[in-house]
């Protein structure tokens, strides 16, 4: 029996990352949301590892914070210890890393949650799914019917997770939770093509039981940059210090001998696991003649005696794992807290998802997150804030976002599941993007606030800063382009000692910022009129400068790409009238249904010629309904 519990706009199903950005936008956007979580002190909850970024992750925070979202501000509101990865290569790859306390960043997001206008939060699991009309119904295990226009699926790892450890194995969520089986029941009577998945997690350690002693210490960066444009960077914590040792032959000696007890290598676990963050054993069989692998040793949070291993996650039995943890360098003597396991879980094939992530077989139903074949709280975070915008513009009657590849790495990732589609876990990762020059985190502002803006999700308070940081940025670039210096000997010297040649007849300080060995900072004593700029602006100033003629080509290419996504293909198109094509090509573009010949043209089995066929039909059909 069940009982009618109200009315909604949108119901997000899940309150972990892609949930707290699902529910957040639409609610913020005015309309009335509901989000439901299994256990109300899971929300926001980081059961693998407490860190927010990384290389590509850190673009995606950016672009989210210039987009309206949350996590930045929550990640600066709680880190512990920040970094900038890829200092020693170019812009185009740096990648902002903090390490976060888990319990504060869950915290701050269940407030910020309590406290948004628009938005009820809700401890129930939803057991049942069903469209009647123009309604999907949501029923709880309690027996309450919610009727929503539409519904954001954001169920993590909970949807039919089942634990691993050794022999034994459980149906479970993360960390201990309730698994949601009977929402994964209800979407496969939906008829949705859901599949399995797997990931999985290191130990958490007692912190006195570690020999810091022997480890290399990792401090935070001196200079700190935040991931949210809005935050002051003086307000952040960077005191905690993690720690890095080793495996070594006796750890791989005792994983090869328990080898044949990993459910992953006994055929036990049937869900795919991620090919770029593999657990211990899978590196060591993988890496055979690999001598040792790194390890990082990460506090938690301020107020726990918690450490995380970064690099070990592990099936193995639980007396295995003690085992080999015990055989790594400041962990002889180490007491395991939480034992590392694998977790299998239900998810859907994105293929099946329009790149506003809505379902093609269901309107108003849309996915995010681990839901959708994804790994990593910053890609689940990204697809929960543009589900959110889409399920809260398709119930105004505007025109969905759909964000282009060409203009960020949230484009690059939705555009990837939505037309590539995934065999393993997808992680992004900054070589799958091709325009990596001209989507660097620095400049995720420029590139998306203005779109935050139009939509309603940044404020007029923040959009005027941002004006006024692109205004401070161009008129820089302009005076350092006309602003001359003479090859005084002090110049001279200055340029020696940097490896590069003196000069020999004035020249303007934006040509020796373009020398890659000079940089803005360096001409500081020779520039007079020199005005004090923002850090992340004088950081604009000398990438653009300095890498004019590179972005410029990049850009180039960006515009052909517009030009193939202008090209839209009507949905109503029958692919077997096209002559032409080849029979693979005909199967991939109806599975994927593509909206413009440039996601067309990026389907795996649809070759140039295939496009080159699909142009030369639609200019035929150029004013007639297909």
């Amino acid at each position: 029996m069940s009982y009618f519990a109200g009315n909604y706009d949108c119901v997000v199903v899940g309150a972990g990352h892609a949930g707290i950005e699902a529910a957040l936008a639409p609610a913020r956007l005015g309309l009335r949301t509901a989000i439901f979580t299994i256990n109300m002190d899971s929300v926001g909850n980081m059961p693998c590892n407490p860190s927010i970024g990384g290389t590509a992750k850190g673009h995606l925070v950016r672009e989210i914070d210039a987009l309206g979202g949350e996590m930045a501000v929550a990640a600066d509101k709680n880190t512990l210890q920040t970094r900038m990865l890829n200092r020693g290569k170019g812009p185009a790859v740096h990648s902002l890393r903090a390490q976060v306390d888990r319990r504060a960043y869950s915290g701050y997001m269940k407030h910020t949650l309590e406290l948004q206008e628009n938005l009820d939060l809700k401890q129930a699991e939803i057991v049942d799914l069903f469209k009647e009309g123009d309604g999907w119904h949501c029923v709880t295990h309690l027996g309450a019917e919610y009727v929503a226009k539409t519904v954001i699926l954001a169920t993590g790892t909970y949807l039919k997770g089942k634990i691993y450890v050794g022999e034994y194995s459980f149906e479970s969520g993360p960390d201990g939770m309730f698994p949601a089986n009977g929402l994964n029941n209800a979407l496969l009577k939906l008829g949705l093509p859901m599949r399995l998945f797997k990931t999985g997690t290191p130990a958490r350690v007692l912190r006195s039981s570690i020999d810091f002693s022997e480890l290399e210490v990792q401090p935070g960066d001196r200079e700190i940059t935040p991931f949210s444009y809005s935050t002051d960077p003086e307000t952040i914590d960077n005191s905690a210090v993690c720690y890095i040792s080793y495996t070594n032959d006796r750890t791989k000696e005792v994983i090869l001998r328990n080898l044949h007890r990993s459910p992953l290598y006994g055929g036990v676990i049937e869900g795919i696991g991620p090919r770029y963050c593999p657990s211990l054993e899978d590196k060591i069989v993988r890496f055979a003649d690999k001598e040792r692998h790194q390890l990082f040793i990460e506090p938690c949070g301020k107020d726990t005696e918690e450490m995380y291993l970064q690099g070990m996650s592990s099936s193995l039995p639980e007396e295995v794992q003690i085992e080999f943890y015990k055989t790594i360098k400041g962990l002889e003597n180490v007491k395991v807290m939480r034992n590392a396991y694998a977790i299998e879980y239900s998810c859907i094939d994105p293929l099946s998802l329009k790149p506003t992530l809505e379902c093609k077989q269901y309107d108003g139903l849309f996915g995010a997150g681990q839901f959708n074949g994804s790994s990593g709280y910053e890609e689940a975070a990204a697809q929960g804030l543009v589900a959110g915008i889409n399920a809260a513009m398709k119930v105004k009657g505007l025109e969905p976002l759909v964000l282009p590849r060409s203009n960020s790495y949230i484009g690059t990732l939705i555009d990837d599941l939505c037309t590539k589609g995934c065999s393993d876990p997808y992680r992004m990762m900054t070589s799958r993007s091709e325009y990596r020059l001209v989507l660097r985190q620095d400049n995720a502002d420029e590139r998306l606030m203005p779109i935050g803006y139009e939509i309603g999700l940044i404020s007029e308070e923040r959009y005027n800063a941002f004006k006024e940081r692109c205004e401070l940025k161009e008129k820089e670039i302009e005076r350092l382009e006309t602003t001359y210096v003479s090859p005084t000997e002090e110049i001279g010297d200055m340029l020696a000692a940097k490896g590069t040649a003196p000069l020999k007849t004035g020249a303007s300080l934006a040509d020796l910022i373009r020398r890659p060995q000079v940089d803005y900072k360096s001409l500081a004593p020779f520039d007079r009129q020199r005005p004090s700029l923002p850090e992340e602006v004088a950081l604009k100033v000398e990438t653009e400068i300095k890498y004019a003629g590179y972005i410029e080509r990049q850009l180039i290419q960006v515009k052909e790409l517009q030009r193939l996504e202008s090209r839209a293909i009507p949905e109503s198109i029958d692919y077997d009238d096209v002559k032409g094509l080849r029979l693979e090509a005909v199967e991939k573009l109806k599975k994927v249904m593509p909206l413009s010949v440039g996601q067309a043209s990026r389907i795996s089995g649809v070759s140039p010629a295939d496009i080159s066929v699909l142009l030369i039909y639609l200019d035929k059909k150029k004013g007639e309904n297909l």
